[in-house]
């Protein structure tokens, strides 16, 4: 087995051949790997296939679901890496050029970080996601995934790592960590001169743990306590299909609602409707139901299990989501203000002033106006796929793609120039 210091050395390595890779050479190599995926669907469904038995009684089914692979899935995978090989090439572009009265010309233009290091959880798919982002921005990558998934991302890079070869281009550019211990990320957070960006993709406590211990760059990404306003000049039939959404679609991801809010002055109305869509008819068609947590107000209502300490604070990634009734908009807002994680929030709202109020006042990295939460994501934003959300303010904030992948230098021309 590779050390993390090894394949470290490895990757930093690469780095000069990223960065010279040309579009078309980066474009075909994205091609190859789509391909790859595709030729060898059976040999990652079969490491996934053991990845998730592994994983039953050890993780919810929820995050099952985030773990497992199917062919569907897989084609997705290669879908995205295709649609990122159509994207512009993010590297060498030209941000701005001014010259200067003496004649200095200067010009800002964009170029790779170099060694990005992603540290991530039970989801196979951001193995090939990562990869391919940081193939066409000119990055060399390195993986570290968790120890649920760590059979299929090594089927999944083993497949890509082919390709690259069949291309005659190193397969260094994209690694993978070997050691799943809690060790080997630590290497990462402090591999000073040898990472150049750290991106954790997780839950909280993983996100938390690097920006509170990394001595690299590092950005904040992922954890979605997102929340869905129904004001009183709400479509109640938009509400409803909204918030199940949001809430039921896939409730182990990072854009999936927590919290619903709900105007005072439609509550008695709405309440009822979301306790018999989420619950009831769910049970009646087989599905699973979403336990409802009201607060103190809307247990007025209906029932659930009433709101404890923390739960409008906890990002459930479950079928289970924390409601309130609130007096406004601005209360609403306020509610944001204190409990959300900076990721996605939608008001559901007739009246345009209420929604460019929301607009206003909501400060996260996505707010929505009658709009499903879900819709945070790299490939719903046209940028191909994602490396993350970033719920951070510098550098990058939401889904980051390509642009979000360079950083940029200075170029200054002159002719012989001297400072006076």
């Amino acid at each position: 087995m590779k050390t993390t210091a090894e394949i470290l050395q490895e990757a930093a390595s690469a780095r000069t051949p990223a960065a010279t890779l040309t579009a078309e050479q980066k474009n075909g190599a994205l091609l190859a790997m789509a391909d790859a995926l595709e030729k060898d669907a059976e040999d990652i469904l079969s490491a996934n296939r053991g990845d998730v038995e592994r994983a039953k009684g050890h993780i919810s089914d929820v995050m099952i679901d985030r773990l497992a692979l199917d062919k569907k899935r897989i084609a997705g995978m290669a879908e995205g890496i295709r649609a990122i090989a159509r994207l512009d090439d993010p590297v060498g572009r030209m941000l701005e050029k001014r010259v200067r009265p003496d004649g200095l010309e200067i010009s800002r233009v964009t170029v790779p970080f170099g060694t990005v290091a992603i540290i991530y959880e039970s989801r196979p798919n951001v193995t090939s996601d990562a990869a391919a982002l940081c193939l066409k921005s000119g990055n060399v990558c390195v993986l570290r995934g968790g120890k649920e998934a760590y059979a299929s991302a090594c089927a999944i890079v083993k497949s890509m790592r082919g390709a690259l070869a069949r291309r005659g281009l190193p397969e260094t550019l994209v690694n993978i960590v070997e050691d799943t211990s809690r060790r080997s990320a630590e290497e990462l957070m402090t591999a000073r001169g040898l990472v150049d960006l750290l991106i954790p993709r997780g839950g909280a406590g993983l996100i938390r743990a690097c920006v509170e211990n990394a001595k690299v760059p590092c950005i904040q990404t992922g954890t979605g306590i997102c929340h869905i306003y129904v004001d009183k000049a709400a479509d109640l039939s938009k509400a409803l299909a909204i918030v199940e959404n949001a809430k039921t679609s896939r409730p182990s991801v990072c854009n999936a609602a927590e919290v619903c809010l709900v105007h005072k002055d439609v509550a008695a109305r709405f309440l009822p409707l979301l306790q018999k869509r989420l619950v009831g008819d769910r049970i009646a068609a087989g599905k699973t139901p979403v336990q409802l947590r009201p607060d103190g107000r809307a247990a007025e209502i209906i029932p659930g299990t009433p709101a404890g300490e923390g739960d409008f604070d906890t990002e459930f990634l479950d079928y289970i989501l924390a409601v309130a009734v609130v007096d406004d908009v601005r209360a609403a807002a306020e509610h944001i203000a204190r409990h959300s994680t900076g990721h996605s929030e939608a008001i559901v709202t007739e009246d345009e002033r209420a929604a460019a109020l929301f607009l206003s006042l909501v400060d996260s990295a996505a707010v929505y106006v009658n709009a499903s939460t879900r819709f945070t994501d790299g490939g719903e934003f046209g940028l191909g796929c994602e490396m993350g959300i970033s719920t951070q303010k510098l550098h990058a904030r939401g889904p980051m793609g390509l642009r979000e992948l360079v950083s940029y230098k200075y170029i200054i021309r002159g002719n012989g120039h001297i400072r006076v």
